[in-house]
């Protein structure tokens, strides 16, 4: 059970699901996609096709599978909307883009994309299937707004076993990072408001991905390793981890990075600016976070306006625990990873369905926060 009355949303559940609607050709799965949404957010014990079905009044899983693998709508569209209907709540123009993974314990081989590969969810390498999302934070709220299955070299090597799970001939294999781009470009050419862009460092040590942003004109503060090599403002290069053991001890603050579980998450942080060229209005900085309890120091790489503030960097930086928490969230609340799906369309459809649960707990609850009347429409 979510910590909210589901029951006093129903009224924006019916707005979601209007924008929806035109997505489904018939009306049997435009009123099953309600009662999939439903169930995603109830307090059912487990969320999968039987239990979702029982929730809804039918005698088998029959519809609910059908609804996943072979209705006649468009996810991609669904996505978008979804994506479009959580900016329409929460856009901000100093808005954050987040992108990370998350993995999907599974049994067997025939999932799509299924292999042994490390899990972030598990702590350590499992039989999984891994997702790159993309996530939006402004003050109003956060929520998932696109998704990308990963699919390991040794599926896409192997044509037969992809057909087998229904994986189209023409998806090839991409990294992480590549799928990232494709998800921002997405997000960006859809012209989401953003401010700014964070990534941890499997993402953000990516030297084309930081390249792709600037070229962009985003904002950026990502997580990259300690020995990336920085490009001095002296026209030398030198390690991360060497140009920040330089500073000073004046140059490290005691600073917030935003409101955790357990109070400020209070870090010591220090920059120092690195590159040669600087566009107009537009600066380079090199981002280090320190613990104040371990002394372990984290390493960012920063591009935005000329005039960013350490606490503004600091606070993008921090701001990457939201998609953590909408992982939590949407596993939680909205049966983000309780699918009992094995091909690459049912996969799709029930994660963007669940994005789409997300999203609408995610928007009312901002609609609760600020007292929006419209919530007691039923």
């Amino acid at each position: 059970m979510t910590d909210v009355d589901v029951d006093r949303w129903h009224g924006e559940l019916d707005r979601l699901h209007a924008r929806i609607g035109p997505r489904f050709r018939r009306s049997e799965p435009r009123l099953r996609v309600r009662q999939y949404l439903c169930g995603l957010v109830s307090g059912l014990g487990r969320k999968n096709g039987w239990t979702l079905a029982e929730q809804a009044g039918d005698v088998s899983p029959d519809g609910m599978q059908r609804l996943l693998r072979w209705a006649d709508w468009d996810v991609d569209a669904v996505r978008d909307d979804v994506r479009d209907y959580v900016i329409e709540h929460l856009g901000d123009p100093a808005g954050v883009l987040i992108v990370d993974d998350t993995g999907f314990l599974k049994k067997g081989t025939r999932s799509a994309g299924v292999q042994r590969q490390y899990s972030g969810t598990a702590g350590r390498t499992e039989n999984c299937q891994v997702a790159t999302f993309l996530a939006y934070r402004s003050a109003k709220g956060h929520a998932l707004i696109d998704r990308q299955l990963y699919l390991p070299a040794s599926w896409t090597d192997d044509r037969d076993r992809c057909r087998a799970a229904g994986i189209p001939d023409g998806v090839e294999f991409a990294t992480k990072v590549q799928m990232a781009r494709e998800m921002l470009g997405r997000a960006l050419d859809a012209g989401v408001p953003v401010g700014w862009v964070t990534m941890d460092e499997a993402y953000g040590q990516s030297k084309a991905l930081r390249v792709w942003l600037e070229q962009r004109d985003v904002g950026y503060v990502v997580a990259t390793r300690r020995n990336d090599d920085m490009i001095t403002t002296t026209m030398g290069t030198c390690r991360a981890d060497k140009l920040i053991a330089a500073l000073p001890a004046r140059a490290w603050c005691r600073l917030s990075a935003g409101a955790g579980a357990h109070g400020p998450r209070e870090y010591w942080w220090a920059r120092v600016p690195v590159r040669i060229c600087w566009q107009p209005g537009r600066g380079h900085w090199l981002l280090a976070r320190r613990s104040m309890t371990t002394g372990e120091i984290a390493y960012y790489v920063c591009y935005g306006p000329r005039r960013t503030r350490l606490l503004d960097l600091a606070r993008i930086a921090g701001a990457r625990w939201a998609i953590e928490e909408c992982f939590q969230q949407a596993k939680n609340e909205a049966g983000l990873d309780e699918y009992q799906v094995r091909d690459w369309r049912a996969w799709y459809a029930h994660i963007t369905l669940s994005m789409a649960a997300h999203a609408w707990l995610s928007v009312a609850r901002s609609l609760t926060a600020k007292g929006d009347p419209a919530l007691a429409t039923t």
